[in-house]
């Protein structure tokens, strides 16, 4: 087994133009020697072609020649083996993909020459070159097209076991085969690839669970595109929640410049992160219990708002002191030049209860979060691991008239840093799982944003 070093994921920003939008996406960059290694695989090393190649029969091939130029006819010729077959590929910037099989072609029959009959093998030299297009989108799927198909043949070896043969025949077998051959190996060669096509574009139409949240659903985002050094494939997935429901996102398709000195290249569409990060980051609400006396949560809760301090005539005869932290909205990821941030919107609430049930807030706070994120690939999965950026606080409400928060920020600050991101990171360290596209496993994988 060959294992093919790869560049595992990219990132790309949007960037913004006076007259449009241009996205980030999910960008597959594969080189023409991961390409024939691909097909190779497939369509040698597994047999397939063989296999189809198996039933092939040639029809009789009469003339005049042989000895004392007597009528000549071989009749019930077929493939008894394929031997050394070779693959190579080249990109065709626009086109496709053109694939070229050497092989050699065991044939046996029955020769008639005259009035004698007697067994016939022939090995015939075949170069099989195909142009593959892919068209007609639909749906994340593609039809794959096999386009201008050449046979050419090269040297003819005929056996006969009396050893009596003359030129002529050699030039009618010859004629024949050129005549045949191509009619016969054309169509197999548009059968396979086509069972082939199945096969790779099944690496890309997968999906695959996310963990006991939910599944993605990776899918083609537009046609496979080639240059003379890469064969394109740009993704997109559908992120579904347990239950079914879709987490949407923009899936506009997108084009991402290449990075040739690698060998395949996965670029994660920002939008579809969001996606991701909104099925992993699914954290409850946390409600935490605090006393003067004890340091609760990581953090001492400031005094001037504890149910105790004097000033709050509001808070006698309550219960202690409480705080919640709930996230609001989605996660947003911003993807700039080597870096990386996702921005949180998370609501403190900073409350007593009542002895008859009711809440008293006593400030209820917003906290603008951005965390950076440090992005590296485990088990064929994207992980991201959060660290504090910067927190900006702004004060919501206060049901006492508390109107400066100055005092509280380092408090909350902690409580953020100490509680909430390492749920945060616990919740993302099952990773984003990508697709095994074309069956070539994610080893030795860069990152670069």
């Amino acid at each position: 087994v060959t294992m093919l070093k790869l560049f595992g994921i990219v990132f790309f920003c949007g960037l913004l133009s006076p007259s449009q939008e241009v996205l980030s996406g999910l960008s597959c960059a594969i080189s023409p020697e991961a390409v024939q290694n691909v097909l190779s695989d497939a369509i040698l090393h597994n047999g397939l072609l063989q296999q189809h190649l198996q039933g092939l029969v040639l029809p009789n091939i009469m003339g005049e020649g042989g000895l004392l130029n007597s009528p000549t006819s071989i009749t019930g010729l077929h493939l008894v083996n394929v031997q050394l077959p070779k693959m190579s590929v080249m990109l065709l910037p626009g086109i496709g993909v053109q694939m070229t099989i050497i092989a050699r072609l065991e044939l046996s029959g029955n020769c008639l020459v005259g009035l004698l009959s007697e067994l016939i093998d022939i090995i015939v030299s075949v170069n099989m070159t195909a142009n593959i297009k892919c068209t007609n989108f639909e749906s994340g799927t593609v039809q794959v097209v096999v386009e201008d198909c050449l046979c050419i043949l090269g040297a003819i070896k005929i056996k006969l076991l009396s050893g009596l043969l003359s030129l002529s025949v050699n030039e009618i077998v010859l004629n024949q085969l050129t005549a045949t051959l191509p009619g016969l190996l054309c169509p197999v060669v548009d059968i396979v690839v086509n069972i082939v096509n199945i096969q790779l574009l099944g690496t890309v139409n997968e999906v695959i669970p996310v963990g006991t949240a939910g599944t993605i659903h990776y899918h083609l985002a537009s046609l496979p595109f080639t240059s003379g050094l890469f064969l394109g494939l740009d993704l997109d997935g559908v992120v579904k929640q347990v239950g079914g429901s879709v987490i949407p996102h923009d899936s506009s398709p997108s084009a991402l410049p290449p990075l040739l000195d690698k060998l395949l290249i996965l670029g994660l569409r920002q939008n579809f992160v969001n996606a991701a990060l909104s099925l992993l980051i699914q954290i409850p609400e946390q409600t935490f219990t605090c006393t003067p006396e004890i340091v609760m949560c990581g953090v001492r809760v400031a005094t001037s708002v504890h149910p105790r301090f004097p000033q709050c005539s509001a808070c006698r005869g309550t219960r202690p002191l409480s705080i919640k932290l709930t996230l609001a909205g989605n996660p947003l990821i911003l993807l700039e030049e080597n870096k990386a941030t996702v921005e949180l919107l998370v609501i403190i609430q900073v409350f007593v209860r009542r002895l008859d049930g009711s809440i008293l807030n006593l400030v209820l706070l917003k906290a603008d979060l951005s965390l950076n994120a440090h992005v590296s690939i485990a088990g064929g999965r994207l992980v991201l691991g959060l660290s504090l950026g910067s927190i900006s606080f702004s004060l919501e409400s206060s049901d006492v008239g508390i109107s400066n928060i100055s005092t509280l920020k380092p408090h909350c600050s902690n409580l953020l840093v100490e509680v909430l991101v390492p749920r945060i990171n616990g919740a993302l360290s099952i990773g984003i799982p990508l697709p095994n596209v074309l069956n070539i496993p994610l080893v030795n994988v860069d990152v670069q944003i």
